[in-house]
């Protein structure tokens, strides 16, 4: 079982900066795949940010995009999504998810992949005076 950890939630002011942190552990685990998704009270989890460790490629959903960038340690399985400028619709619970190797989604579309993948706890981003 794959171990999925997230941190650096917290309580900042609108146009403020957070940085989330992601760590996915497991003995010879890699994760081909990680992400982070969110949540706010009365809504749907969301997709905020994907990406494939080997090779980087990252996918941002249009409401993050020219604000949170994600990027990945390979090395230590972790990801981080640096989020600035934020708003108060950006309040919410969020999520990282890290890639099944057994999942039959597995290799294929990096969001439908993690939805079968591993999730951590969460951790809570509040945007307000």
């Amino acid at each position: 079982q794959v171990r999925v950890a997230e941190s650096g939630g917290g309580s900042v002011q609108p146009v403020g900066s957070l940085r989330l942190s992601c760590v996915a552990s497991a003995l010879y685990y890699s994760a081909n795949c990680m992400g982070w998704f969110r949540q706010a009270p009365g809504n749907e989890r969301e997709g905020v940010a994907t990406i494939y460790t080997h090779g980087g490629t990252a996918y941002y959903a249009d409401s993050v995009k020219g604000r949170f960038t994600i990027h990945q340690d390979n090395a230590k399985n972790t990801v981080y999504l640096q989020m600035n400028s934020l708003k108060p619709e950006d309040t919410a619970m969020y999520f990282c998810a890290a890639d099944n190797p057994q999942s039959p989604t597995y290799g294929g579309n990096c969001s439908k992949e993690l939805k079968a993948g591993f999730w951590g706890q969460g951790t809570q981003v509040t945007v307000s005076d």
